[in-house]
């Protein structure tokens, strides 16, 4: 990771101000439900250390992780926080997760008979699977939880299939199994609506709601204007405009050929730093763009490994130089967007970032 912006080709800018705010504004959305943080995958790639302070301090209390060495690592930044490790219980490491008062989402009936054996009467979470089959008890399973354990279940969990998709008949399925299933452990928490879910109303909230990408600015209706503010601005700098002429080709295999006098950007930041082979453009003016001084202009030709080029013609009474920045995404090109045009979506693009960029909060 470059240690300077001076230095570095690309910069990401982390604005924990904006997350502070996101936090806020699904907490107000939850009413009295709590609003937990999924801070897995290095808190969605923008760190796991200044992202869980900042939540701390905005008022969270309640974060998951996926991996138990995550819940390790966040313990030593939050030690009063409640940790979920959405993994489950790893085989043969119940003395690990007490070790780090780490609440294991159990996803086995062997894994409640583990923890009840070796947990020493420490708390635990029961995820149940409601319908999206991943991880997650099954109806055998649960029962057999039931009648055969007595585990100190603090938080009874499910998790939404197509929470983004407000029409979809699979969130009122999953939330009349969950509702039944709730009756089993009525003195735990219920914990059942991600980012998306928080906005298919009230009756989804329960006892505590966990968003994740909408925390870091990503698109939680996608059906609707984006209620979250940018958290992420990812930048890199121009290392030269070159005149195109009419006619002549530009990056690997020629696959963009100018049909104009053109000039043409080659910014600083290629797939190496997870920008997606898949923006590459043969159009002459193909839908993935960056912006420069609030302009969009079009990515043109092959992504390679350290850079991108761009049209910059419409801009030629503009000075640009290689102190110019051209936003990959951020407050003009909008992450969900630079993700749509990378065939994916804005979770992985987050989580995909190259370690190159100079990193400023």
């Amino acid at each position: 990771m470059a240690s300077s912006t001076k230095t570095a080709g690309a910069i990401l800018k982390i604005d924990l101000a904006a997350l502070k705010s996101n936090y806020s504004f699904l907490a107000t959305k939850s009413g009295k439900a709590e609003t937990a943080c999924a801070i897995k995958g290095d808190a969605y790639g923008i760190g796991v250390v200044a992202a869980s302070k900042a939540l701390w301090q905005t008022g969270a209390r309640s974060f998951y992780v996926a991996r138990p060495d995550e819940g390790e690592q966040l313990r030593q930044l939050l030690p009063k926080a409640t940790i979920t490790v959405l993994d489950g219980l790893y085989k043969g490491e119940s003395k690990f997760y007490v070790a780090h008062k780490l609440l294991p989402a159990l996803t086995t009936f062997e894994q409640s008979v583990e923890w009840e054996k070796f947990g020493g009467g420490a708390a635990c979470a029961l995820h149940v699977d409601t319908g999206i089959n991943r991880v997650g008890l099954n109806v055998v399973d649960f029962t057999k939880i039931i009648t055969k354990t007595n585990l100190n279940v603090a938080v009874l969990m499910s998790h939404l299939a197509c929470a983004d998709d407000i029409e979809s008949p699979m969130n009122h399925e999953q939330w009349m199994r969950f509702k039944a299933i709730r009756m089993a452990y009525p003195e735990a928490k219920a914990s059942f609506a991600n980012s998306s879910g928080i906005f298919l109303g009230k009756s989804y909230h329960f006892d505590q709601v966990r968003p994740g990408i909408a925390l870091y600015g990503g698109n939680p209706v996608p059906h609707k204007k984006n209620p979250m503010k940018p958290v992420a601005h990812l930048s890199a700098r121009i290392l030269q405009v070159r005149d195109v002429a009419r006619g002549e080709t530009v990056g690997y295999s020629a696959t963009w050929k100018a049909q104009r006098n053109s000039k043409i950007a080659i910014i600083a930041a290629g797939y190496a730093d997870g920008i997606a082979r898949k923006l590459s453009s043969s159009q002459l003016n193909g839908p993935a763009q960056v912006a420069i001084a609030g302009t969009r202009c079009p990515i043109v030709g092959r992504v390679s490994m350290d850079m991108i080029t761009v049209d910059v013609t419409n801009l030629a009474q503009r000075k640009l130089n290689a102190a110019t920045h051209a936003e990959l995404f951020g407050k003009d090109i909008l992450i969900d967007e630079a993700a749509s045009w990378a065939g994916t979506i804005s979770y992985e693009l987050l989580t995909h970032l190259g370690k190159r960029y100079a990193r400023v909060y």
